[in-house]
């Protein structure tokens, strides 16, 4: 394994307030990469944007212009990361599927492939460019355009479940569970869209939690407490 895609939950990197970025726990991040950066790894990242919008809770916007606003949310989730990153000596770019003027280069996979030869952490911001799609069919589609070996699923919750834990005391956690299962089970690891692209292209995923000590580190390094998703 080399090349890493993570894909940062919002709501993770909130920490304990929940809302917006908790400064430490990105800079507690951007230390785990470093050290797998430092290490050879060649990583990805992806972020969600509900720290800045959720569009789709209101009646009031057209949907596609709530997804557009998203997927601006979701650039600037990445430059501010992506500056978290540089502040403890990374080199980062941040690749969007729109122009964005100067603040962004525009995304194609040998400009990805240049980056990640240079061991620049490469930010894929903006979702595919398109309404209708979320930041999870984003991420397996930039995954499997830059083949990458494996996506890692950074949340709040520490893998996936048969049934919501935070509403049932008695959910079953799986340590690895096929792609299919999860598509018919509707599990929710990621959207459907995102799922069934990943069984297409055979494209795992493994699930976390992001606040646990040294988890994206722990993960890559095979002291692994989530759940593999195989294809």
């Amino acid at each position: 394994m080399k090349r890493i895609m993570l894909k940062l939950s919002g709501e993770a990197l909130a920490g304990e307030k929940r809302t917006g970025f908790d400064e430490e726990t990105v800079r507690k991040v951007a230390l785990q990469v470093k050290e797998l950066v430092d290490d050879g790894f060649e990583v990805g990242v992806v972020t969600g944007g509900g720290n800045f919008w959720r569009g789709r809770t209101s009646e009031n916007i057209d949907r596609t212009k709530a997804d557009q606003i998203g997927m601006l949310a979701t650039v600037m989730n990445c430059i501010y990361v992506s500056e978290i990153f540089r502040s403890v000596g990374m080199k980062t770019a941040v690749l969007t599927p729109f122009e964005c003027g100067s603040f962004t280069k525009l995304f194609s996979k040998d400009r990805a492939n240049k980056y990640f030869g240079k061991g620049m952490v490469v930010f894929f911001a903006g979702g595919t460019g398109h309404p209708y799609f979320s930041t999870d069919t984003g991420v397996v589609l930039r995954a499997v355009e830059v083949e990458a070996d494996v996506i890692l699923l950074a949340k709040s919750i520490d893998g996936v479940y048969d049934s919501d834990p935070a509403k049932n005391p008695d959910a079953k956690k799986y340590d690895e569970v096929t792609i299919d299962e999860v598509i018919a089970r509707n599990l929710q690891v990621v959207d459907m869209t995102a799922s069934i692209l990943a069984r297409d292209n055979h494209m795992p995923m493994w699930v976390f939690g992001l606040n646990e000590e040294n988890s994206i580190v722990n993960t890559v390094k095979g002291n692994f407490s989530g759940t593999r998703v195989t294809v």
